[in-house]
């Protein structure tokens, strides 16, 4: 089992910066990966970001690539989400997720290939 408590959300300006925070515990976090996902109103939930168990291996949806950076403290059970230039269309609820079972170095972008969940925080972005 592992549980995910993700923190950092909050109101932000067009081309402001926020960084979300994502906690672990239960399982060995330096075992597994972990992605970054969001959800808009009225629309599906999005891959937005993956990073490796070591770090070495990140990818970025193409919508977010160049102004967030994912990131991870394996010593602090902690995940990493740096958004820059924050963008209105940037604006919605937040999850981070493990992936237990794939293959860590590799990109695992569907809801369905993460096996853990967190509670989401919130981020809104005025124009």
């Amino acid at each position: 089992q592992v549980q995910l408590v993700e923190s950092g959300g909050g109101l932000v300006q067009a081309g402001g910066s926020l960084r979300l925070s994502c906690a672990a515990s239960g399982r060995t976090f330096s075992a597994y990966a972990m992605g970054w996902f969001r959800q808009a109103p009225g629309k599906e939930r999005e891959f937005v970001a993956r990073i490796s168990w070591s770090g070495n291996n990140t990818y970025y949806a193409d919508s977010v690539k160049g102004r967030f950076t994912i990131s991870r403290d394996n010593a602090k059970n902690t995940v990493y989400l740096r958004m820059n230039s924050l963008k209105p269309e940037d604006a919605a609820v937040y999850y981070c997720a493990a992936d237990v079972i794939g293959s860590s170095s590799y990109l695992r972008v569907g809801t369905n290939e993460y096996t853990y969940w967190g509670q989401g925080t919130q981020v809104t972005v005025s124009s």
